[in-house]
């Protein structure tokens, strides 16, 4: 059946079928053969998209506006301290302004109801580029680069989440993997597991799809015979001192290092992270931490080791923003 989804917002993943998905997915896929073969015909030309950031991105930012560009579209970046934002106007009242003015919206900041509040009042449709919740344009560049990595059906891959699983990382892979048939796994401790409603919303989808769905606080359970490993940073910036402290400890277990992607017992195992990543000390947080945990001279949620190595795909991830993120333009308002 035909997959139409023009005019449709991108908030979550919760309302798009699998079907959907895999359209997005495999569109972005074709683009990015049209693109490398110089071949890309923009679709479009005259349209003009919203970016607004409350969350600082490099990824997100950069694909919609390398992805509009491509097609023709025009972006206009809106930060809060330019804007009135949430400030002297209200999401409600600004989404009504903003969809009379462009064709499409991408928020990304701390709420998931104040994507929701865009899609409702705007008008036209709007992706979600992360809240605190989930962060469904990167599941699009996830699927895509699993696939190019594996020659396996995808109700026979199977991929594992190693470490805080609470957020909109841990959430969102457990719903794609759900959604698209696979064998998704989180290992993380009992604390930072994914929320129990999340959990028995991914249930219910994998009783439809056959998708596996395993939640242990062990992480070599978690990763025994996985095609693929992800993670992401443990802790976020602007957390207090004492976050960090009590995350580490809960999550050096969990940390992707050469003998946890060795207990995979699969050697084509790949390393995923949506980025950016504590790997060394070449950073501002990444140079603090080592300075106050010496123990973690290797990488905090990943070694050094695993990032660099061969098995480490995450610059693959990071360009498929691009592509999946051009998908969704073209297939939303083309």
């Amino acid at each position: 059946m035909a997959v139409n989804l023009r005019g449709r917002s991108l908030l979550s993943l919760v309302e798009e079928t699998p079907a959907e998905i895999r359209h997005l997915v495999d569109l972005g896929h074709d683009l990015k053969r049209a693109k490398a073969s110089r071949q890309e015909r923009p679709l479009l030309g005259g349209k003009s998209v919203a970016l607004i950031f409350e969350k600082t991105s490099t990824r997100t930012r950069s694909a919609f506006e390398v992805a509009a560009a491509d097609q023709g579209a025009h972006t206009t970046f809106l930060e809060p301290s330019s804007t009135q934002i949430g400030h002297k106007e209200s999401i409600k009242d600004t989404a009504r302004v903003l969809g009379r003015m462009f064709d499409a919206i991408q928020y990304r900041g701390a709420s998931q109801a104040t994507v929701e509040q865009l899609a409702q009042y705007s008008g036209v449709p709007v992706y979600n580029g992360l809240t605190d919740e989930w962060h469904p344009t990167q599941m699009l560049a996830d699927a895509l680069t699993m696939s190019e990595h594996t020659h396996k059906h995808r109700h026979e891959t199977a991929f594992a989440y190693l470490g805080d699983a609470r957020n909109n990382t841990g959430h969102s892979l457990l719903l794609l993997g759900a959604k698209l048939g696979m064998d998704v796994r989180i290992g993380a401790p009992a604390a930072l597991q994914p929320s129990a409603e999340v959990v028995a919303l991914c249930r219910r989808v994998a009783e439809d799809t056959g998708a596996r769905v395993t939640v242990t606080e062990d992480a070599q359970e978690a990763v025994a015979g996985v095609d693929f490993v992800h993670t992401d940073i443990w802790v976020s910036m602007g957390e207090p001192a004492e976050v960090w402290d009590e995350r580490l400890d809960l999550l050096l277990p969990y940390q992707v290092n050469a003998a946890l992607m060795a207990a995979t017992g699969n050697p084509r195992a790949r390393f995923m992270h949506c980025l950016p990543a504590y790997h060394d000390a070449h950073t501002t947080v990444g140079a603090r931490l080592l300075e106050q945990r010496p123990e973690l001279s290797d990488g905090v949620e990943v070694t050094d080791e695993v990032f660099e190595s061969p098995a480490s795909i995450v610059f693959d991830q990071a360009e498929n923003r691009l592509h999946t993120i051009k998908a969704l333009l073209v297939a939303t308002l083309a």
